[in-house]
């Protein structure tokens, strides 16, 4: 079980590596492609597709898992020991797509992170200075309740009562609508 779990971490970080890798360049997925395909159908000159990088999950699972496969093949022949259980497998093949899965959150959030970090350090200045603001009135509020004046002499209230106009009644308000 320990293993499994240094595997599974270690191919966590294999696949942010890979999508990393291919998101800086694809030209092994190009060699494939003018290999495979006729020359219709290759792929553009500007298109970043890789094997991971800008892929659906079902065509990155079959790509990782063909990947693991011709290693696990690999290593049999190097390696007479049962090193490469069906266990690692799965492990090795669902933690290198959620690497890459975590890889490609991690790139889309920097990229907005940029694009706004002029508003967002605005937004943190704001949120400071309204902090310090709030901060200073406490204080002032600590002091008036605090001292020993206040013991001696009552607190005065903050806002003075504003005298209410005489307003008028309701068959006032009809008469100068017209309506009585």
């Amino acid at each position: 079980m320990t293993l499994e779990l240094i595997v599974f971490i270690a191919t966590i970080l294999f696949g942010a590596l890979l999508y990393w890798r291919e998101s800086n360049g694809n030209g092994l997925y190009r060699f494939f492609n003018k290999i495979v395909n006729s020359k219709e159908l290759q792929m553009k000159a500007d298109d970043k597709t890789g094997f991971v990088y800008q892929q659906s999950f079902l065509l990155r699972l079959v790509f990782i898992s063909f990947l693991f496969l011709v290693g696990i093949v690999i290593t049999r022949f190097l390696i007479p020991i049962d090193l490469a259980t069906i266990s690692l497998f799965g492990s090795m093949i669902a933690g290198t797509v959620l690497g890459t899965y975590l890889a490609n959150f991690i790139f889309k959030s920097s990229e907005v992170i940029d694009e706004k970090s002029d508003s967002l350090e605005d937004i943190v200045h704001d949120t400071i200075e309204k902090g310090k603001d709030f901060i200073e009135d406490i204080k002032g509020n600590e002091t008036k309740i605090g001292s020993s004046k206040s013991k001696e002499t009552p607190i005065e209230p903050l806002q003075k009562e504003i005298p209410k106009e005489p307003e008028k009644s309701a068959r006032e308000r009809l008469k100068d609508k017209g309506l009585l």
